[in-house]
């Protein structure tokens, strides 16, 4: 089993997953942010590698990885700082990313300085389905990484049941409608989540995009195994002073 499923089957519902770009605020913020997040009670940590054309992020993250790029951060550099993180940190970790540097990089070669490292699983949106299946998906297995699909409210249900026999770890719901959004944003997001679990899928379910506090944490937990949180940390990164501290009280309103 790995550390994923083991976090999942300790801790079946309200899991608090935290999105940060590596090299942001500063290049050599990586593991403070990480050791700060997994002190402060964060369950799972989703580390987003930089790119310089992020599509499926919003301008928070764009600018978080722009700046990152600035700094210097690259996977290469990535790798050399977490070459030795687990022997402080001890809950999941998945790297989030986009194929283009990846296979810049070399995927094989990712994929193996990703399990070297410790890291658990990965997340990259714009892998198709058709090459997860014909070429990445045994290369991934291969170095015993977890791949976690995204789905949305416009994916079928068929789709929905194909993605989440694909994936392991999780399921990665993107949510198009902030839950602390307007009424009916509330209702779809809702209806959303209330059909992903009635479909009684293999994988937990984690919610992600729109989930920025304890209000809209709790609204998606209602209805799946727990939620991500990206955009509102990472404005606390921005501002920070003092990571550990700052981190804290964050941590300490969801």
């Amino acid at each position: 089993m790995s550390r994923i499923s083991q976090m999942f089957d300790r801790k079946k519902e309200k899991v608090l997953s935290i999105y940060f770009t590596a090299g942001f605020p500063h290049l050599d913020s990586t593991l403070e942010v990480m050791k700060s997040l997994q002190v402060s009670g964060a369950d799972m940590i989703e580390l987003g590698i930089p790119y310089s054309d992020p599509l499926a992020d919003g301008p928070v993250i764009q600018q978080s990885s722009m700046a990152a790029l600035k700094n210097g951060m690259t996977i290469k550099k990535l790798f050399e700082q977490i070459k030795d993180f687990r022997k402080e940190i001890s809950i999941p970790v998945l790297l989030m990313g986009y194929m283009n540097p990846v296979l810049q990089y070399g995927f094989e070669k990712f994929c193996a300085g990703a399990a070297a490292a410790g890291i658990d699983g990965l997340i990259l949106p714009d892998l198709p389905e058709y090459e997860y299946e014909n070429e990445y998906g045994a290369i991934i297995k291969k170095y015993g990484l977890d791949f976690v699909f995204l789905v949305t409210p416009e994916t079928s249900e068929q789709r929905v049941r194909k993605l989440d026999e694909l994936s392991s770890g999780f399921l990665y719901a993107v949510s198009s409608s902030s839950t602390t959004g307007s009424n009916k944003d509330m209702i779809s997001v809702e209806q959303y989540l209330g059909r992903l679990k009635n479909m009684q899928l293999k994988n937990p379910v984690m919610v992600g995009f729109g989930i920025s506090d304890k209000d809209s944490f709790e609204a998606a937990c209602a209805h799946v195994n727990g939620a991500i949180i990206g955009s509102a940390f990472i404005k606390i990164l921005e501002k920070s002073v003092d990571i550990a501290s700052d981190t804290r009280n964050f941590l300490s309103f969801i």
